[in-house]
């Protein structure tokens, strides 16, 4: 998928593009073609860098409603001749999943697009996994003669029917088309059906890969044989070490991690950190000197992953180091540290906002701690990450720090993450936000009353409407 162009973070489009709850507020009092049109925008141009981690489809389709949006441009982007040029899912599927939303909340016109792109569009199969969850079965029915007229009834039109019914997302229009009136309906997808499942056992007969039996050499030499080929395995191969390796195999491994080649020595690492052996830390320390680029990467994976008392105490000499490895026992201490380690992780926190910007991957792990560590200070970086970043997960992530270490969190920025695309960060917003603001109880009762919402959100919801406005609800 293309990387998206992400506005500035003050613009309208910029806020809706980022799924931040101001987008939704900022858009309800722009006019309203402004409105409409930034958010064709982002619909049509999926502004996610990671589109199965990042929600946003029921962000769109809410705001869809609050505008009486059309579907113009939708249905245009669609049906356009592009769509059997670049037949990629990411063109359309966010598209897809908003109309999906729409047409539970009861826009018919987005129910009739879904089922016109499931008959003739190239990512049908998106459609129709979106259909299933919310037509009924009369509309599902029609659609049987259309998709399987995209399988020719030949052996690969067989082979390739019998994978989208293995495959498929949701299963409810395969089993409602195996039981067709028509029986050249009902036979052809039952034949698929059983083909499917034959598929998947005869694979589930014949699994690729070491098995417990295979010596920890064998483990070795399959890891290695993988990085000669540019397949990385040394995650398998270490688990797989696990259950074949015994006491008198330890030297054999530490030999691997300290001299083997790239696949064997990444292997041993992983697998000497995760039993926390003694030497495992000294031998990270020796790849990340010395090793190739994936060695240095496989080490450091490896000494996050490590738990105990001795990798914290490592982690407190490593910080201070200005290269990875010291930005990896600061991640280490955010996970794991206490209070004598704030100064570090702020310190980092600091240093890769500056450095590396908003979306540093590493910032993950570092606003999580600064949140465990409480570390008050921190809330003005925290509040720079909320509004800059274009990760979703990263702003809801800055947003459970800042519950923790900013007292102005609950008039301010939980206010707005009541609208935000996140129910993680709705959660956090319905578990903070004050209700003196009049905005937080009207919201508060179209969330709970809203059956997309998800219910672990609503469950908090419900528990803050206050007595006078749940009797308005009721």
């Amino acid at each position: 998928m293309f990387d998206p162009v992400i506005a500035p973070s003050g613009t309208l489009l910029g806020l809706l593009q980022r799924g931040r709850g101001d987008g939704t507020l900022h858009a309800l009092t722009a006019p309203r073609p402004d409105a409409l049109a930034a958010l064709n925008h982002c619909v049509l141009r999926d502004p996610r860098h990671d589109w199965q981690l990042e929600n946003r489809s029921l962000y769109y389709a809410r705001l869809f409603l609050d505008l009486d949006g059309e579907l113009d441009a939708i249905e245009a982007h669609l049906f356009s001749a592009e769509d059997t040029l670049d037949t990629d899912e990411s063109r359309t599927g966010l598209a897809l999943a908003v109309l999906g939303h729409l047409a539970s909340y009861g826009r018919r016109d987005a129910l009739e697009m879904l089922r016109r792109y499931a008959a003739d569009g190239s990512n049908w199969a998106w459609a129709l996994d979106e259909l299933a969850l919310r037509d009924d079965d009369a509309g599902l029915r029609a659609l049987a003669a259309p998709v399987l007229a995209r399988f020719p009834r030949d052996p690969g039109g067989d082979a390739e029917l019998a994978a989208a019914v293995r495959d498929a997302f949701e299963p409810r229009p395969w089993r409602l088309w195996a039981e067709d009136p028509l029986p050249a309906t009902a036979a052809r997808v039952r034949a698929a059906q059983e083909a499917g499942s034959f598929d998947t056992w005869g694979r589930q007969l014949a699994p690729a890969g070491p098995r417990p039996a295979w010596s920890v050499g064998a483990v070795l030499a399959w890891a290695q044989e993988g990085a000669d080929r540019g397949v990385p395995r040394h995650v398998p191969a270490a688990r797989c070490l696990s259950a074949v390796a015994g006491p008198d195999d330890r030297s054999v491994i530490v030999e691997a991690a300290r001299t083997g080649g790239e696949g064997a020595r990444c292997t041993a690492l992983r697998y000497l950190a995760g039993r926390g052996d003694g030497e495992a830390l000294d031998l990270i320390e020796d790849a990340y000197s010395g090793g190739s680029d994936a060695v240095r990467r496989a080490a450091l994976d490896a000494f996050e992953r490590m738990g105990g008392d001795v990798a914290v105490d490592r982690a407190r000499c490593w910080a201070p180091r200005p290269d990875a490895l010291g930005a990896a026992a600061c991640r280490v201490l955010a996970c794991r540290g206490g209070a004598v380690d704030r100064e570090a992780v702020l310190a980092a926190l600091r240093e890769a906002v500056r450095g590396e910007g908003p979306d540093a991957p590493t910032l993950w792990t570092l606003v999580d701690g600064t949140g465990r560590l409480g570390i008050a200070c921190a809330a003005p970086v925290l509040r720079h990450v909320y509004r800059e970043t274009t990760s979703s997960h990263l702003r809801g992530r800055a947003a459970r720090a800042l519950a923790v270490t900013d007292p102005s969190f609950a008039a301010g920025f939980a206010v707005e993450c009541l609208w935000d695309c996140e129910e993680s960060t709705r959660e956090v917003a319905a578990r903070h936000a004050g209700t003196g603001d009049a905005r937080v109880v009207e919201r508060l009762r179209r969330l709970a009353a809203d059956p997309a919402e998800e219910a672990e959100v609503q469950t908090v919801v419900r528990s803050r409407i206050p007595p006078d406005a749940r009797r308005v609800t009721q």
